[in-house]
């Protein structure tokens, strides 16, 4: 059985190599992003959490993210400010189209609601159809355009 916990420091090299397994896919991920310093980021600020199976496993990892300029974007809906961010989904090849994302997803609106979020948004790489369908059938709406380290985004937000 699967189950989501905060990643550890010895999920590390594990994380790595599912973020590495996703290079230059729809995501534009590459060798520079996401690489160690995001992952050592990530984990002291108790931000990163990964979906393991039974075989204790690392299948899917997702992160929250604190952003001021993606905070400060103008397409975000006041009506749901305080807002959470999600960053770096990433689900194992193999154990993808199977609900993992939505799961994911799902457990850190949890984790959101209990901080008091209002609603959670999330920047999409222009063209990332998957990612896109994915997160539209959680009720994520499409609310603008942003440009980041000269890579197109979609911007997504939903209500908690």
């Amino acid at each position: 059985m699967n189950r989501i916990i905060p990643a550890k420091s010895e999920d590390k090299d594990e994380i790595l190599s599912l973020y590495k397994s996703m290079l230059y896919g729809p995501a534009d991920w590459n060798e520079y992003y996401p690489n160690e310093e995001t992952i050592e980021f990530d984990l002291s600020r108790n931000a990163l959490y990964v979906m393991k199976n039974s075989e204790n496993q690392i299948v899917a990892a997702i992160s929250i993210d604190e952003d001021e300029d993606v905070d400060k974007l103008d397409c975000w809906s006041k009506e749901l400010m305080p807002s959470g961010e999600v960053s770096r989904l990433c689900v194992r090849k193999d154990m993808q189209n199977q609900g993992i994302a939505k799961q994911m997803m799902r457990f850190l609106f949890d984790i959101f609601k209990m901080e008091g979020k209002k609603g959670v948004h999330i920047l999409v790489k222009t063209g990332h159809e998957a990612a896109l369908a994915s997160y539209g059938a959680l009720g994520f709406k499409i609310v603008g355009e942003c440009n980041f380290f000269d890579k197109d985004f979609v911007c997504m937000e939903i209500a908690l």
